[in-house]
């Protein structure tokens, strides 16, 4: 069962990202340590997400992981 929209906008808020207004339903996010680097939501909250919109959140938060990791050591 695919995630709502409102459930990957609040992953990406617990992970730090900030969120940035775009045009109609499009919401962007943007995290001080991969600031290259936006995520582009579409779709209102109670939607279900799309596939490739799961797959880049998740993505997006296994590569500040990393990150942070590397920051630590």
């Amino acid at each position: 069962m695919p995630k709502k929209i409102r459930e990957l906008k609040s992953l990406l808020e617990k992970a730090g990202f900030v969120y940035r207004s775009g045009k109609g339903s499009h919401t962007r996010w943007i995290h001080p340590l991969i600031p290259s680097e936006p995520i582009t939501i579409s779709g209102k909250d109670g939607n279900d997400a799309k596939l490739y919109q799961e797959k880049e959140v998740y993505k997006k938060l296994e590569m500040l992981r990393k990150i942070q990791e590397q920051e630590l050591e």
